[in-house]
C-alpha cells in the first residue's frame, strides 16, 4: 500500500489502520499483553505513528499503552558515574548502556498482573532535567493492557561482530574513542541486556528513513522548534552534529538490519512521507 501525505499532521488513517491490522493478524492467538517495538531512527515520527496507534486500537476495544524507551534513561548523576568508570562518552544519553533495563522489565512484569490494589506505575524521564521524574507522578496503571507498544530509536539493532568496531565511523569515535571502550561497550549492552529484550517482542514496527544523512535535518527542525521557544536545551548546528554522532554507528546498523527483521515496515521519503507499506505473513 502506499501512501502521500507528510507525518507532520500525522499518519493518513489507512496507512495506520494497515499497520494495526497487519500486527493483530500477526498477534493473534498470543498471549497478551502483546509487546510489539516500534523503532526508527531520530526525527522519524516515532512518538506520532505511537499516539495514533494507540488511539486507533483503543476505537476497535483494545486497550494499549505506549512506552518510550526513553523514559528508561539512567539519570545524569548515573550516567557521570559511567563517564567516570567506563568512558567519558556514557555523560551523553541515548546509547545501549544508558538504560536502566532492570526497570523497564519490572514495569513489563508490573503491567502484565496490575490490578486497582496493586497498580504498575509507568516512569517518566525529564530530558529538561535530564533526570526521571520523582516515582509520586509516575502514571498508575490499573489493568493490563491488551496491547504495550515500546518506542525507541534503537529498537531491535542488533550487536556487530567486533571486527567491525575497529573502524571508526565519524570523527567523534576517531577522535574521542581511540582505544575503542565506549564502542566495544555500547556493543556489549546490544550483545547482552537488550537482545534479551528485542527477544522479548511480539512484532517490530520499522520507520525505514531513506539514510542517515536526513537524521540531521529531521533533528534539526526539532530543534528549531525549541529555539524558537527558547528552550535552554536547544542545539545550533554545530554542537547537533556532534550529538548524532553518536548514534551514527548504531543507526547505520538499524538501516541494514532492520528492514528483513521488521514484520511491518513503512518506507519513507526525506520529506516523511510514506513511500510503501510492507507486512510480512503471521508467523505459523
Amino acid at each position: 500500500m502506499r501512501g502521500d501525505a507528510s507525518t507532520q499532521g500525522g499518519y493518513p488513517d489507512r496507512v495506520v489502520d494497515t499497520i494495526l491490522g497487519a500486527l493483530f493478524a500477526r498477534l493473534r492467538g498470543k498471549r497478551t499483553p502483546w509487546l510489539a517495538g516500534l523503532s526508527g531512527l531520530q526525527g522519524s515520527g516515532k512518538s506520532t505513528l505511537a499516539r495514533q496507534l494507540a488511539a486507533a486500537a483503543q476505537a476497535r476495544g483494545v486497550s494499549c499503552l505506549v512506552l518510550s524507551l526513553d523514559d528508561f534513561y539512567l539519570g545524569r548523576r548515573e550516567r557521570q558515574r559511567l563517564a567516570r568508570d567506563v568512558h567519558p562518552l556514557f555523560a551523553t544519553r541515548g546509547v545501549p548502556g544508558t538504560h536502566d533495563l532492570g526497570l523497564l522489565l519490572r514495569t513489563l512484569h508490573a503491567l502484565r498482573y496490575a490490578t486497582a490494589e496493586e497498580p504498575a506505575r509507568v516512569p517518566r524521564f525529564d530530558k529538561g532535567r535530564d533526570t526521571r521524574v520523582p516515582p509520586s507522578r509516575w502514571r498508575c496503571v490499573t489493568s493490563p493492557p491488551r496491547l504495550i507498544l515500546l518506542e525507541g530509536w534503537c529498537i531491535g539493532v542488533p550487536a556487530e561482530p567486533e571486527r567491525a568496531l575497529r573502524r571508526a565511523c565519524n570523527a567523534l569515535e576517531r577522535d574521542e574513542d581511540g582505544d575503542r571502550r565506549w564502542r566495544r561497550h555500547v556493543n556489549d549492552a546490544l550483545a547482552h541486556g537488550y537482545a534479551g529484550l528485542w527477544r522479548r517482542l511480539d512484532a517490530l514496527v520499522l520507520l525505514e528513513a531513506p539514510g542517515f544523512g536526513v537524521v540531521a535535518r529531521w533533528r534539526d527542525e526539532q530543534e528549531r522548534s525549541l529555539r524558537r521557544r527558547g528552550a535552554p536545551q536547544a542545539m545550533g548546528r554545530a554542537r547537533l552534529a556532534r550529538f548524532l554522532m553518536h548514534y551514527e554507528r548504531l543507526s547505520r546498523i538499524a538501516l541494514r538490519e532492520l528492514r528483513a527483521r521488521a514484520d511491518v515496515r513503512l518506507q519513507l521519503d526525506g520529506q516523511r512521507r510514506v513511500v510503501k507499506v510492507a507486512a510480512r505473513g503471521r508467523k505459523p
